[in-house]
């Protein structure tokens, strides 16, 4: 099946006319719109749809072989203020979402989440909703409903790959009573970015530290307060060569408690540095690296230190430049007092390889496969190999 998939992918993008418009041709799949759409050189308004469905299988190992459906709606809407009602600088933008729930991860048994659209959980939410406000060219206060992600952690080239930890990194994902504020629930928060010069950004976070509620995950919840803390974050970006560099730091404010079982404590806190560069660029391919560390406080987390490399080639096959490929790797550790808990094995470790062609400029096609080593870091699950096939969907309802 994935075979004759990929067969179709490799023929010619037929040419189709009419319709609503088509986003960015060649855009991958994400969670991290990052709100910079309605700028100068685009229109005032945008109301994006995108519709992505999966059909992936555990084809061995595991805990049980089988295949799932999971699906991914975004409904975005993005207004430029300045241009629709005169407000100087400000950005509107509010982000539904809907999942079906199906989980692939119960077949695998996998921690890092081998599929990026998967919940679990079946809801339609309220995803981001915000304001951005720009003061003169170089500073924005953004407040409101935030995925974190869009702006933090998060890198170009990596985008392209289905599993989670390619998006952000596992030691950061894992953290938090609810998880921190990313897919597919996502919390209050105020972000300050000054960019000095081209190439350099500054931002910090402060986030209501439980997105959601954790007994209703199916609802939009906003709630405050209860002892829950904050969860503040910083990052610098600066330019390495042709591509940049990320470095970042995140602390929660609240008690956690010990793995060890010693009780609660502050300190649940981690470190990251991420790059891409472009590797080669020529006239009929170029070749993108990407790379994250990553660290995070062994007292209260399974996974203390992470690590992730891949290439992404884009453009080799004559006449199909928009078509991607890629292989990568994400290898998450666990802590000791995790492993002395419960005898686990040092680490999982993820590999995926995909292949992304845009069949039209409003469809795209990704088959992708993945090899999972020692899922959960669990040696009773056996590796898993996991066979996947992702089609995507995209539309400017209208971009006035």
């Amino acid at each position: 099946m994935l075979l004759s998939a990929l067969a179709l992918t490799l023929a010619p993008a037929p040419v189709v006319e009419g319709g609503p418009s088509p986003v960015e041709q060649g855009k991958p799949h994400s969670h991290t719109h990052a709100g910079d759409e309605t700028d100068e050189d685009t229109e005032p308004l945008l109301f994006e749809v995108t519709y992505t469905s999966e059909l992936i299988g555990n084809a061995a190992g595991g805990i049980k072989r089988g295949a799932r459906y999971l699906d991914n709606l975004d409904i975005v809407f993005e207004a430029d203020m300045e241009a629709v009602a005169g407000w100087t600088g400000a950005t509107v933008n509010i982000y539904g979402l809907y999942n079906n729930g199906n989980s692939i991860g119960d077949l695998v048994g996998d921690a890092q989440a081998v599929s990026n659209i998967e919940t679990g959980v079946r809801a339609f939410r309220l995803y981001e909703a915000w304001i951005d406000q720009k003061f003169g060219e170089n500073v924005s206060l953004r407040a409101g409903l935030y995925d974190l992600n869009s702006e933090f952690d998060a890198l170009d080239a990596s985008g392209l790959f289905v599993s989670s930890p390619h998006g952000i990194g596992t030691d950061f994902a894992q953290s938090g009573e609810n998880g921190p504020s990313i897919f597919p629930v996502t919390s209050l928060a105020a972000r300050l970015q000054v960019t000095p010069a081209e190439g350099w950004a500054v931002r910090v976070a402060v986030l209501d530290a439980v997105p959601g509620d954790p007994n209703r995950p199916a609802r939009t919840v906003v709630r405050l307060g209860n002892g829950e803390g904050a969860l503040l974050v910083g990052e610098v970006e600066a330019p390495l060569g042709e591509g940049r560099l990320i470095a970042g730091h995140w602390r929660y404010t609240a008690a956690f408690d010990r793995t060890d079982g010693m009780g609660a404590e502050t300190g649940n806190a981690g470190s990251y540095v991420r790059a891409e560069v472009p590797l080669t660029h020529r006239a009929d391919g170029k070749i993108d690296g990407f790379m994250r560390l990553g660290t995070a406080s062994g007292r209260f987390n399974m996974f203390d230190f992470f690590a992730s490399t891949g290439l992404k080639f884009t453009g080799w096959i004559p006449g199909r430049g928009e078509d991607e490929f890629g292989v990568a790797l994400a290898a998450a550790f666990t802590a000791e007092p995790y492993r002395a808990a419960t005898g686990a094995s040092p680490a999982e470790i993820a590999v995926e390889a995909t292949y992304r062609t845009q069949l039209t400029p409003w469809l795209a096609v990704q088959p992708n496969i993945h090899y999972i080593r020692r899922p959960s870091a669990d040696p009773t699950i056996a590796d898993a190999l996991v066979l996947g096939i992702r089609t995507e969907i995209s539309f400017d309802l209208f971009n006035l």
